[in-house]
């Protein structure tokens, strides 16, 4: 089954300044299609209450709400789709699991992991990081501009057909080079969530994106 993906997903994080709820709500006023909720640090209970919370808010504005991990909050709230951070994640089994209507999502940082991911009927995938990122530190090589020339090439010559998105320390200077590659679209956090006023910087990226 075909999924509807937006090509500028944002994604929430915890900030002492904002919580994830009203990120969401300042995100969805400036015209979001897209939250992902990305909370590692809270029991079932507080990310119950913030995804009814958030839902609610995408409903209001019709914007999709995917959650990232936590597969086992499935059918408890009204969300949308995962994202599955883990790049050993089985996507085969979580379709089973999940079923064909949620949306699937998974992370690679390279092609082998991206063909993977395509294989086992993801349905869409981030990959990066771009560049350094605090929203979600690792060892992992940055893949600069070149890396997504690179990987748009050979999905080409491989006939991959998957949504895959730009993330990690995406910056506003960045998008016009990134989207020039091929890429179908941009992951973005702290960009936007970080930003002087944020309605503003998620409609920056809009704009260009778009």
């Amino acid at each position: 089954m075909k999924k509807f993906i937006e090509k500028l997903q944002f994604i929430t994080h915890d900030l002492d300044s904002l919580s994830h709820i009203e990120q969401a709500q300042l995100a969805c006023e400036a015209g979001a299609k897209w939250i992902q909720y990305r909370c590692l640090t809270k029991n079932d209970e507080s990310l119950l209450s913030d995804i009814n919370a958030i839902a609610e808010i995408c409903d209001d504005w019709g914007a999709t709400l995917i959650v990232t991990d936590h597969i086992h909050l499935n059918r408890k709230a009204d969300i949308q789709g995962f994202h599955m951070e883990d790049m050993d994640a089985d996507f085969i089994a979580l379709r089973k699991t999940l079923g064909e209507d949620i949306t699937i999502g998974g992370s690679a940082n390279t092609l082998a992991g991206l063909i993977r991911i395509a294989a086992e009927g993801a349905d869409y995938a981030g990959y990066g990081p771009f560049s350094t990122t605090t929203t979600k530190p690792n060892q992992l090589p940055l893949l600069g501009v070149k890396g997504y020339e690179s990987l748009v090439s050979a999905m080409h010559a491989k006939k991959i057909d998957l949504p895959v998105l730009a993330v990690g320390g995406v910056t506003i200077n960045d998008v016009d080079s990134l989207m020039a590659t091929g890429i179908f679209g941009i992951a973005a956090s702290s960009a936007i969530n970080q930003s002087d006023e944020m309605r503003i910087a998620y409609q920056d990226f809009y704009d260009k994106i778009m």
